[in-house]
């Protein structure tokens, strides 16, 4: 059970949207778009899809197993009140799933992943986690317990995730009395804020009245900016080392430290908690805020092309997947998936001036072309095709170049 019919239609728009954003910051001077982080943050989003058309995790298992064995049939109708009860329902089970991903750090582990962009515009929402279906269904089961039919719970979660796409943008400002209830871009960008009196605030998908009455809104002020992303920077565009560096961090933590009450603790704890031996020994370096700067890296124009293009490939081909999962072998599915993660991660070290990338893009180019040659791969399969022989040419171009070259003229 998943989103990803719904999501599959929105993408276009969102991709439109982003676009006009873009183009209308760059008219009034006020662009705030950067290729590598938007490549990231793109990148980031359609990877996060994958897990759920995979099946992994318990959480469709789970689902399934209430709405038959312990459905109290309190909601169990399709009449146009319990659609609004299960939108509220939703929101108000997303608020405390927000609000415990950022006090429990087993759970910021997944979602840590939204915050890391430093920039804050449409691409940012896109910033989503592959993590996430580990925890997050255990926040949402009440909703099955109360009957709430599966289609309608469905739905609501798409819409929810829909909604929370426009908050991310700077060009809006202030929206009066709407600012009260809805989560909006004032209200939002605080919670991406690591400004020290913004910090851990504003939690709410679509009703900010949550945090109202939680005692969690903390409103934007103006002569306050927000400063965007995490206190511990993640100084990388590496879109798995996104997902698995605060996980890294855990293990590493959990096996440096004496005690073992500590070694339990540490996963349950506040993010910013660790064991004072570990954190004596093992110190890390956070963000001065007076003098912040954005991660950036200076690389070639033919690999910000090349990385451009595996994120246009990786966009056109999980469209088709989202509308077309059902029809898929799975062992295509997972090769899919591989093949997608290794493209962005791939792009990823273009844009970090990893020249040793090439040589790695060549041999996965070949990979693909020799399971193409062996019967998989049997989706789409001339896109593919085509786009890997395109990958293969220019990945050998550098890499002949390079071997040709003197190391004093290679890059």
């Amino acid at each position: 059970m998943h989103t990803s019919n719904l999501i599959a239609y929105v993408v276009p728009v969102f991709t439109l949207m982003i676009l006009c954003e873009f183009i209308y910051g760059y008219l009034k001077k006020k662009n705030n778009y950067r290729l590598n982080d938007t490549v990231t943050s793109i990148g980031l989003g359609l990877m996060s899809r994958y897990p759920a058309l995979l099946g992994l995790g318990v959480q469709g298992l789970v689902y399934a197993f209430i709405s038959n064995q312990f459905n109290l049939g309190l909601l169990a109708s399709y009449d146009p009140y319990v659609w609004v009860i299960a939108f509220i329902l939703y929101d108000l089970s997303y608020y405390w799933l927000h609000r415990s991903h950022h006090q429990i750090k087993v759970l910021w582990a997944s979602h840590v992943v939204h915050h890391h962009g430093e920039e804050y515009n449409l691409s940012t929402a896109l910033r989503q986690t592959g993590t996430d279906f580990l925890f997050k269904w255990i926040f949402y089961t009440p909703m099955l317990l109360l009957g709430i039919p599966v289609e309608i719970f469905v739905t609501v979660a798409a819409l929810n995730l829909i909604y929370q796409f426009w908050v991310h943008t700077e060009h809006i400002k202030r929206l009066g009395i709407l600012d009260y209830i809805f989560v909006t871009p004032s209200n939002h960008r605080i919670h991406h804020a690591q400004n020290k009196e913004y910090i851990d605030a504003n939690y709410g998908g679509v009703f900010i009245l949550w945090d109202r009455m939680f005692g969690t809104f903390i409103d934007e002020r103006e002569d306050l900016k927000p400063i965007y992303g995490t206190s511990k920077p993640l100084n990388s565009w590496n879109p798995l080392w996104a997902n698995l560096e605060v996980w890294s961090e855990m293990i590493k933590d959990t096996w440096r430290t004496k005690r073992w009450r500590d070694k339990v603790a540490l996963w349950f704890s506040t993010p910013k908690w660790r064991p004072a031996d570990v954190s004596e020994k093992y110190p890390i370096k956070k963000n001065n805020l007076s003098q912040f700067e954005k991660f950036d890296t200076k690389t070639s124009l033919f690999a910000k092309i090349f990385g451009f293009t595996h994120l246009v490939f990786v966009s056109i081909y999980t469209q088709g997947v989202l509308f077309n999962s059902a029809t898929i072998a799975y062992v295509d599915l997972m090769l899919i998936s591989f093949n997608i993660v290794t493209l962005m991660v791939f792009a990823s070290f273009m844009y970090e001036n990893r020249t040793f990338v090439y040589y790695f893009e060549l041999l996965r180019s070949l990979t693909v072309l020799a399971l193409i040659s062996v019967g998989y791969f049997n989706f789409m399969p001339e896109i593919i095709l085509g786009y890997t022989l395109f990958s293969a040419l220019a990945s050998a171009v550098i890499v002949l170049r390079d071997r040709v070259l003197s190391p004093s003229e290679a890059r």
